[in-house]
């Protein structure tokens, strides 16, 4: 039987689910090569940041603002540890990756406000890049601003990019917000599709200098069952939002249970770190068998198997009967422990 692995996500077609997410090994040339070779349906290239932008479109003579200029500073410090040293050699790379593969190429930005640098998604785009990635990270300096303020900010900046760009626009979104579900009706008409969910750095405290430090950790497999639910609900909320699972894909089974919760593709990014670019034809391979041995011909017919639409009343249920399951402890016995409402545990013993 004939396994079709040809899915869309938003207006792009792919020739297979397996996405392979924004990190520094997309900017190698031969990496590309090998991520098409082993099945890859698209590549997405490592992130270029505002403050890059900025500063680039100070050096072209564009007036900043005092904002801007900070930014600008920051990043020249960015060029000691960036994959790409500016905006000009981003270019560069977009260039040459959407030359050198079939598989479509998606290009990241990743920034935090509205300005000048969204204009610099013409310029990706006339590079040669198939559709853009939008990473947005809410700083501390919306410490103060409520849930409807961050989401007007974050589809004001969706319309301004969108607005100067004719491919499609995908928006990479952190775990934070209040209702992705709400978000996503809103965001609809300015992007394509949503990435659940981009990282952040874990913040550590070392004990001993009293500092704050930022570290970076690979994901491991399996953790995209954290992000299901989620997906789900989007899903049933906003079907005309494509999806993309994200953070966790390590397994075959981790890109099935993706796909049937609603994700149209998923985004494997810490495995090929771990295995190289071979784990994408691992997961290819396995996606096939899975499919060839339960008779399912096409992803479109996968998505048809889906369960049932979401329902907030089911998953009341399961929530409820989970957390007043009863879950021994080691050594504890079988013991019947009962208490009042106020969590008062009734032994069996009387104190008089």
């Amino acid at each position: 039987m004939t396994i079709d692995l040809t899915t869309r996500y938003g207006s792009l077609t792919l020739a297979s689910p397996i996405i392979v997410g924004a990190c520094p090994l997309t900017s190698q040339d031969q990496t590309r090569v090998a991520i098409e070779s082993a099945g890859a349906g698209a590549i997405v290239l490592p992130s270029l940041f505002e403050e890059q932008i900025v500063h680039w479109n100070q050096t072209r003579g564009i007036e900043l603002s005092e904002r801007e200029l900070q930014l600008s500073q920051r990043s020249e410090r960015m060029q000691d540890y960036s994959t790409c040293k500016d905006a000009d050699t981003y270019l560069a790379i977009v260039n040459r990756a959407s030359a050198q593969l079939n598989i479509p190429v998606i290009a990241s930005l990743n920034g935090e406000s509205d300005g000048n640098w969204l204009d610099f998604a013409g310029e990706v785009e006339e590079a040669g890049a198939a559709a853009i990635e939008l990473a947005v990270h809410h700083s501390d300096g919306l410490i103060d601003a409520g849930p409807r303020e961050i989401e007007e900010s974050l589809v004001r900046l969706v319309v301004s990019i969108n607005n100067a760009i004719s491919i499609p626009l995908f928006l990479k979104l952190e775990r934070e917000y209040t209702s992705v579900a709400h978000l996503a009706r809103h965001l609809v008409s300015g992007c394509q599709g949503l990435v659940l969910y981009g990282r952040k750095p874990n913040v550590e405290i070392c004990l001993d200098s009293l500092t704050v430090r930022h570290s970076w950790g690979l994901t491991e497999p399996g953790s995209i069952v954290g992000s299901l639910g989620s997906i789900m609900r989007v899903h049933a909320s906003c079907p005309a939002m494509s999806l993309a699972a994200c953070g966790g894909i390590g397994t075959v089974e981790d890109v099935i249970r993706a796909l049937l919760a609603g994700a149209d593709a998923v985004m494997v990014t810490s495995e090929l770190y771990r295995n190289g670019p071979d784990v994408i034809r691992s997961l290819v391979d396995g996606l096939v068998e899975y499919m060839d041995h339960n008779g399912i011909q096409s992803i479109h017919e996968l998505q048809t198997k889906r369960p049932l639409e979401f329902s907030s009343e089911d998953e009341r249920v399961a929530y409820t009967k989970a957390l007043s399951s009863r879950v021994a402890f080691p050594g504890s016995g079988d013991l019947d422990l009962h208490g009042d409402r106020f969590g008062h545990l009734d032994t069996g013993t009387s104190s008089e």
